[in-house]
């Protein structure tokens, strides 16, 4: 995986349970990236990040939108140092990501791990 992109073709062609909406919102900065309904019935929203270091980039929209908005909100984050491995992050933590970045404790690492939990809402 090289880019945000490839994170998101990755997550379309893995099999699951999830029904993913790619959101494009030019009018309201900081939405994240995907919408994803669970089998459960419940929405969640995800923001995907690449990044080849620790830290990772988030504009202050972005930051903003999930101090509003904490609960069923995700970061998923691909990169350094395995650009394979995939972690993911509740929107809850937002603050302790931007000032930690990918030292934070993730709640799932791998593709598996971090679709199951999307499976699990």
């Amino acid at each position: 995986m090289k880019l945000e992109k490839d994170l998101w073709r990755e997550l379309k062609k893995y099999k699951s349970k999830i029904k993913w909406t790619r959101l494009e919102n030019r009018a309201l900065f900081g939405t994240p990236d995907l919408l994803g309904y669970a089998p459960s019935g419940n929405f969640f929203l995800v923001e995907l990040k690449y990044t080849l270091v620790h830290k990772i980039r988030l504009s202050p929209h972005q930051i903003a939108f999930f101090v509003r908005h904490p609960k069923n909100s995700f970061v998923l984050v691909a990169g350094s140092p395995d650009p394979k491995l995939v972690r993911l992050y509740p929107g809850s933590r937002i603050l302790e990501l931007v000032t930690s970045g990918i030292k934070l404790e993730p709640l799932a690492c791998g593709l598996a791990d971090c679709v199951g939990w999307f499976e699990s809402l």
